[in-house]
């Protein structure tokens, strides 16, 4: 290992291998330690969220067209989605 690289704890790569649970308060808790001025407003982040909902591309709460976490580009003010759905 080169010299000053820091060994980082392993993740999770397969949702099967992640607990429903702690993946919802992981996610929740990076929305709440957002900076206020970063977020949506809580009427655009629902309808983001009711129109992903809907979407083909939606898969154990991730974007299939993106690979993003659903619920963290639905809250930042200045995302859109990659296929203009919102």
């Amino acid at each position: 290992m080169e010299e000053g690289l820091q060994k980082k704890p392993c993740t999770k790569c397969l949702l099967k291998d992640i607990d429903p649970a702690q993946y919802e308060a992981r996610i929740k808790k990076l929305i709440d330690l957002m900076d206020k001025s970063e977020k949506a407003d809580d009427k655009v982040y629902d309808k983001r969220l009711q129109i992903c909902s809907r979407c083909s591309y939606l898969k154990d709460a991730f974007c299939g067209a993106c690979g993003c976490y659903v619920e963290l580009r639905c809250v930042k003010k200045n995302a859109a989605c990659p296929y203009d759905h919102w």
